[in-house]
């Protein structure tokens, strides 16, 4: 264990290795060896992913969720805010969250605020996730290619709290606890 008044000079290191372990379509698998300030070093397993976003929606009455299985947990029924990679070189996140609200679940957004970014899981993975709300909606499509099960699920603003007891999905939690606290733009 680290001392704890340790200073951050102290707390520093540097990537000294990299062994790639599985380079996916999605994600790579690493191990990485860190040097610390005082010469120690750590072996450390990390996921490296390109990120994502995720879209709070709304049409001033309904919230638009996503039903769909995530094989991963076992979930056949996860609800969650519409979301997806950042996977296109150079598209910025929000650019990213008008593209995919539209192949997830055909609308697009005349408006957008940001809500915040995060790393759901710092000790093993890269990923920063930008959550956007968007609202004062239109019909927009387009094709992803991917082979997604994908239902709309509209879910009345005025019951934030069932929606976060129905939910288990990290990113679609911060969202709506966001709404809760702050209030829905464009309601």
């Amino acid at each position: 264990m680290t001392d704890p008044s340790s200073t951050p000079e102290q707390r520093r290191f540097a990537l000294v290795d990299e062994t790639v372990i599985h380079e996916g379509r999605v994600l790579t698998l690493v191990e990485d060896t860190f040097r610390f300030e005082d010469g120690a070093e750590a072996k450390r397993e990390i996921v490296r992913t390109t990120g994502a976003v995720g879209m709070l929606v709304h049409d001033g009455t309904h919230l638009l969720l996503t039903r769909q299985p995530r094989e991963a947990i076992g979930d056949p029924d996860s609800l969650e805010i519409p979301a997806g990679r950042l996977d296109k070189d150079g598209e910025a996140p929000l650019d990213t969250a008008k593209r995919e609200l539209a192949e997830e679940v055909g609308f697009a957004a005349a408006h957008w605020q940001p809500i915040v970014r995060f790393q759901p899981s710092v000790g093993i993975l890269s990923e920063t996730v930008h959550l956007f709300c968007g609202w004062e909606l239109s019909a927009e499509t387009a094709d992803s290619g991917e082979d997604e099960r994908i239902e709309l699920v509209r879910w009345p603003v005025d019951d934030l709290d069932g929606a976060i007891a129905a939910v288990s999905d990290a990113k679609t939690l911060i969202a709506l606890l966001w709404a809760k606290a702050n209030g829905l733009p464009g309601v």
